[in-house]
């Protein structure tokens, strides 16, 4: 049932819309925060591989196949955006926190399970690891608190669809 929303006289996204637009988001900030760790704390850096519990051979693999991943991520994203904007759905505050979640939720499930659950690498090694993880928690922990706040404000009339095709297309 694709049928569409009406609050207060406003047209606003229909259901499968806000989960396209959200799941986009979500796509496109895994993705982004996989490209932003890959190419910083891996090839940048050289602070640690995807998998650090082998030959530097098989880190090297790792990175590949989660360099990837994070690039399936984006693009995969952007084919709904495409796809979004081509049905004139396109909702950005509801893509902007689909993003801010995928992001924060990809570098929390980093920074505790990949990295203190499996143990599969630490964001560095022979430091204080007690900064960078909370470092890099908080602001995983920050960036999915902005996306919820963003999901939940465009839950209802304030993600009017109809106003934003206006603004994207002046």
């Amino acid at each position: 049932m694709n049928s569409r929303v009406v609050r207060n006289g406003q047209e606003i996204a229909s259901t499968p819309e806000r989960g396209r637009n959200l799941l986009s988001g979500i796509l496109f900030g895994v993705g982004l925060a996989a490209f932003i760790d890959e190419t910083v704390f891996h090839q940048l850096l050289h602070w640690h591989h995807f998998y650090d519990r082998s030959t530097p051979e098989v880190g090297l693999v790792s990175d590949g196949v989660f360099h990837a991943f994070g690039w399936f991520a984006i693009v995969a994203g952007l084919f709904l955006v495409a796809d979004l904007y081509r049905r004139q759905s396109m909702w950005w505050a509801r893509w902007w926190g689909g993003v801010l979640l995928g992001a924060g939720g990809f570098q929390l499930y980093d920074g505790t399970v990949q990295h203190k659950l499996l143990g599969l690498h630490q964001i560095r090694y022979e430091v204080d690891l007690l900064p960078y993880d909370l470092t890099w928690n908080i602001v995983a922990a920050l960036m999915l608190v902005a996306g919820v706040v963003l999901v939940l404000r465009t839950r209802g009339a304030g993600g009017r669809v109809r106003q934003e095709r206006a603004r994207a297309h002046a």
